[in-house]
């Protein structure tokens, strides 16, 4: 089946700018609110109702024991062109602000911004999904 898959996956990251894996474990509910740019890496995983805008990179980073791919929570918002990177886990109803960089671990409810991405409250997703 992955040799017809292969080429049809490929026309459709040409044609929409767009790179979801087979492989990648994603969730009910998975909005993506803006075309293109989107690249999200084969072992993500991504829980049920994420929102995530243009631009936005999940992907592998880091050395030895922290090299890997994010575990992203439930009812989470990633904003535009923002990066989440390496072995981290992204807790439920966080946001990420656009152009973000999140190489750390996120608790429930945290609201992230900047490069590296810093904590800016606790109000959650609320709204956003």
């Amino acid at each position: 089946m992955l040799f017809f898959y292969i080429p049809i996956q490929k026309s459709m990251e040409c044609f929409t700018g767009i790179s979801i894996p087979y492989s990648a474990s994603i969730g009910e509910g998975f909005y993506i609110g803006h075309f293109g740019n989107i690249i999200i890496h084969p072992n993500s995983v991504i829980g049920t109702n994420c929102n995530i805008s243009q631009g936005v990179t999940i992907g592998v980073s880091g050395r030895g024991d922290k090299r890997g791919t994010p575990i992203i929570g439930n009812n989470n918002y990633i904003g535009a062109n923002a990066v989440v990177a390496g072995k981290i886990i992204i807790g439920n109803n966080c946001v990420i602000a656009a152009n973000s960089l999140v190489i750390e671990n996120l608790s429930d409810n945290s609201t992230v911004m900047g490069v590296p991405a810093k904590v800016i409250n606790n109000l959650g997703s609320k709204g956003y999904i």
